[in-house]
């Protein structure tokens, strides 16, 4: 499987079972994954991707998974409330919301900042390459 297809399938899959499990989450897709024959890599960087799942990352997919899976709602959350959404979003922005609590609240900031150590990038080089690859997708994404 090439990189980009596996790397976007774990992308995709990572929080399949959140909404229906939230209390079971990442299990039940892992074992779903399993069932199915899912490669073991994209199994592990989902079975890893949060910091209370108890596994260490290992791979460059594991701590890519890891790094994006908070910061992505944070930069979609900041998009939510101006009127290009993505377009012309900066680094700035999304950081002056991180400093604010309340502001979706769910996203774990220390998550955020712990991937972009786990990247060995700075926190601004780490907003920018995923303001820049959702841009890409905008449409997609509905934003």
């Amino acid at each position: 499987m090439e990189r980009e297809e596996k790397w976007g399938t774990a992308g995709l899959l990572h929080d399949a079972d959140w909404e229906k499990h939230p209390d079971k989450h990442p299990q039940v897709i892992i074992d779903d994954l399993r069932k199915r024959g899912v490669d073991e890599e994209i199994i592990h960087a989902i079975s890893c991707h949060g910091n209370n799942f108890g596994l260490e990352r290992k791979s460059q997919l594991d701590h890519v998974l890891f790094a994006c899976d908070e910061i992505t709602g944070m930069i979609t959350a900041t998009a939510l409330v101006r009127p290009t959404k993505l377009e012309g979003l900066e680094v700035k922005s999304v950081k002056k919301k991180m400093k604010d609590k309340d502001f979706a609240a769910g996203v774990n900031r220390a998550d955020v900042v712990q991937g972009a150590e786990e990247l060995g990038i700075s926190l601004e080089e780490h907003i920018q390459n995923v303001i820049t690859a959702m841009q890409e997708v905008k449409g997609d994404l509905g934003l």
